[in-house]
């Protein structure tokens, strides 16, 4: 069907919109190393978001931590027990800790602080790689284009993996020298991580192993990693790191700055501060997996606090289905008395309203309720 002249021109508009941040930007490395001794106006959070105005969970409290050592043995078969610990951390936190994983240690040290090496380089060696909201892809300091809205304390870098054809070295960093090479192997690691966790996902569902895998699209998934660099914040307690909300994707692997907790998670409308686990990965379920579980999996509001003393590094793996391909519930997962619970959406079209309206907690999932 041929596009009348006004539907051309409202596509012209928005793709001219996300070609261009909406104001000049502002690295906020550049700000914490002026020695400010107050929050500039744009970062501070309304109170009812900031870190003091919320109920936390008693310190001791953590997410799940489970040693994946033994899930698939040389048979192919699997550990009853180990599958039972993923499946109720997906469907009453979606958020757990994995440890011996399968990744090196070193590999995972080198990565983080290949990065953070990054980041200590000087503010115009790394504009360079300047971002857009047209991709995302490279060095930003803002998610979302709305014009005045409050902006989070932090700078990250954004990069694919996956598919082959959007795995662009250029536009990599370049420095520190092992940069690209490490992090070229730390991405090929943890995607087979994640092809492992998405088997059990299947399984645990009374699925074959690979429905998952072939719902997001068989081999011909999207992989990126955007890069977290929090730096320190004259007034923590007004600020947030990062924002509230729930994955748009499929699955997160997070290597968290093993030195400084930042990051929490929401649990009966408590805020609980993860503590990580020596080279343990922190696991997420998405959006993207709570739609095709029909909700059985449960995709979880998280955020990430600031700190006035140290700053703080973290590697957010992202695992996502092909682009282009509707995502909704199984069919398998669905009756009459179960009746799907979402539309068909592409992740093309599901991500755009993070990358248009920055984080809001999990309202972008649930007005995607179908109704009834």
């Amino acid at each position: 069907m041929n596009k009348n002249k006004k539907d051309v021109k409202i596509e012209t508009e928005k793709a001219s919109v996300m070609d261009e941040w909406p104001e000049p930007i502002v690295r906020v490395q550049s700000l914490a190393e002026s020695n400010l001794s107050s929050l500039p106006d744009r970062y501070i959070k309304p109170a009812s978001q900031r870190p003091t105005m919320t109920e936390d969970a008693p310190a001791s409290t953590n997410i799940p931590i489970i040693d994946l050592e033994g899930l698939f043995s040389e048979e192919g078969s699997s550990d009853d027990v180990i599958m039972d610990k993923i499946s109720e951390a997906c469907r009453e936190w979606g958020f757990f800790q994995v440890v011996n994983h399968g990744v090196r240690p070193e590999l995972m040290d080198a990565a983080r602080e290949n990065w953070r090496e990054f980041f200590h380089l000087p503010v115009n060696a790394k504009e360079t790689y300047s971002n857009s909201p047209r991709t995302y892809e490279g060095y930003g300091s803002r998610l979302g284009i709305q014009k005045g809205a409050i902006l989070d304390w932090s700078d990250y870098y954004y990069l694919h993996h996956l598919p082959p054809h959007l795995k662009d070295f250029n536009k990599w960093p370049s420095s520190p020298p092992t940069i690209r090479e490490v992090i070229d192997e730390y991405g090929k690691e943890v995607v087979k991580l994640c092809e492992r966790i998405m088997r059990v996902l299947s399984s645990n569902l009374g699925l074959n192993e690979d429905k998952f895998q072939e719902a997001f699209g068989g081999k011909n998934i999207g992989a990126c990693l955007r890069v977290n660099y929090y730096p320190k914040c004259p007034r923590p307690e007004l600020a947030l790191g990062l924002s509230s909300h729930s994955d748009p994707g499929g699955m997160t692997i997070l290597l968290p700055d093993d030195q400084v907790f930042g990051l929490q998670v929401r649990k009966d409308n408590t805020w609980i501060t993860v503590k990580p686990h020596p080279h343990a990965f922190i696991v997420n379920i998405g959006d993207q997996i709570q739609i095709l579980s029909n909700s059985t999996y449960k995709s979880v509001e998280h955020r990430v606090i600031v700190n006035s003393e140290k700053e703080r590094v973290s590697l957010a793996f992202f695992y996502n289905p092909k682009s282009d391909i509707p995502i909704q519930p199984l069919q398998e997962l669905v009756s009459t008395h179960n009746p799907p619970l979402y539309p068909p959406m592409t992740f093309d079209q599901y991500r755009l309203f993070i990358r248009t309206q920055g984080p809001r907690g999990k309202s972008h999932v649930e007005s995607h309720v179908s109704p009834r």
